[in-house]
């Protein structure tokens, strides 16, 4: 089993930026990939960004250019850097890790709500 805690969410204006920490522990050997998804209300969850132990990532279409990955493996960490925030990045971000490419485990989630 993989615990995952995150952290850095709050609340930002239009146009700030945010950076969440996913630290992961428990049976971390397995895991190969880490990442974001989020949750608005009313919506599905959506993906935000991933990250493989190889440091290969994928970006949903309404985050890239603005957030960053990425990975501390040492420090069992993810990191989502997100600049330029929009109020339609407002949600719940779940951090995710799975052995091979898909999420199979999840964090509680961070309120991100950003103001306009």
């Amino acid at each position: 089993q993989v615990q995952l805690v995150e952290s850095g969410g709050g609340l930002v204006q239009a146009g700030g930026s945010l950076r969440l920490s996913c630290v992961a522990s428990g049976s971390i050997l397995g895991i190969n990939t880490m990442g974001w998804y989020r949750q608005a209300p009313g919506k599905q969850r959506e993906l935000v960004a991933t990250i493989t132990r190889g440091d290969s990532t994928n970006y949903g279409d309404s985050v890239k250019g603005r957030f960053t990955i990425s990975r501390d493996n040492a420090k069992n960490t993810v990191y989502l850097q997100m600049n330029s925030l929009k109020p339609e990045d407002t949600a719940v971000y779940y951090c995710g890790a799975g052995p091979l490419i898909s999420l199979g485990w999840w964090g509680q989630g961070t309120q991100v709500t950003v103001s306009s």
